[in-house]
């Protein structure tokens, strides 16, 4: 039982650094704002998550301690880091940094638009 126990924390663990380094890897070699928010968002959250699961089953499995603190830490950063990420990435849009080159769609492009001329048009009322 100990040995398998070991296996799952070393092998969570394991899955969580190599999540973190593609995390740095996409961060420094991606070209753009929102290519590298995809990568910080996505690939951190995963990497962190199965490091903190690790961490989990050690202290469950191996202590005896079952620590509801870290579930909640997962289950916060499971929901909140996405949410960042694509807030971040959001920002960027209307503040009007360019994405790369290599862009082959821009579905946001529309609905900024409208949403642009909606409230130009809201203001002009007020005036």
């Amino acid at each position: 039982m100990i040995v398998l126990a070991n296996i799952l924390i070393v092998f969570t663990i394991v899955v969580g650094i190599v999540f973190t380094i593609v995390t740095v890897i996409g961060v420094i070699r991606l070209p753009d704002v929102y290519t590298r928010a995809h990568a910080a968002s996505k690939s951190a959250t995963l990497g962190v998550l199965s490091i903190l699961l690790g961490v989990f089953f050690h202290f469950w499995l191996k202590e005896g301690h079952f620590s509801i603190q870290l579930l909640l830490a997962i289950a916060f950063l499971f929901i909140t880091s996405p949410i960042g990420g694509h807030l971040m990435s959001r920002a960027a849009y209307i503040s009007g940094v360019k994405p790369t080159k290599l862009t082959v769609g821009d579905d946001l492009a529309e609905v900024v638009k409208q949403a642009k001329s909606k409230n130009s048009s809201t203001h002009q009322k007020e005036d």
